[in-house]
């Protein structure tokens, strides 16, 4: 019986060894973020019903030095988010004429192709930001709730 010791410590050093790699600051994304922290470098999702007959769905991811991608309905454009205290600034340059290349046929329809401008439009007027659960909310004249993808 004493074969076994050995082999349920090397099992108790293996799992402290993946905790401490956990931890590491290689896999500070994975770890939950402070509510008051915005959580950068990640793909967040607008909640909103999908609009057919494309499944993209609008997102907004954001580095830390306040680099931007917002994806919308059809199109991506770059954006240069500022942060103070909970205020947020968001600045986009306009739509471009080009359709993305990996759509599939027919989902940029005109309806979906309004949705753009008017979102792209929310998001320019975005003032402030909070944390709600492990939601983010934009505010502006109009609220735009963002989630981390379940998947």
């Amino acid at each position: 019986m004493s074969f076994i010791r050995p082999i349920a410590g090397g099992r108790f050093f293996a799992c402290a060894a993946f905790a401490a790699a956990m931890i590491a600051p290689g896999f500070a994304p994975v770890l939950a973020q402070p509510s008051d922290q915005f959580p950068f470098d990640q793909e967040l999702l607008l909640e909103t019903p999908p609009m057919r007959p494309g499944k993209r769905m609008p997102s907004l991811t954001v580095e830390r030095n306040g680099n931007a991608v917002i994806d919308l309905w059809c199109k991506s454009v770059p954006a240069r988010v500022e942060f103070s205290d909970n205020g947020m600034k968001i600045e986009t340059p306009a739509l471009p004429d080009d359709l993305p290349q990996m759509q599939s046929n027919g989902q940029c329809t005109p309806p979906r192709m309004a949705a753009d401008v008017a979102l792209l439009e929310k998001f320019t007027q975005v003032t402030s930001w909070q944390r709600e659960g492990n939601s983010v909310i934009l505010a502006g004249p109009e609220r735009l709730k963002f989630s981390a993808p379940a998947n």
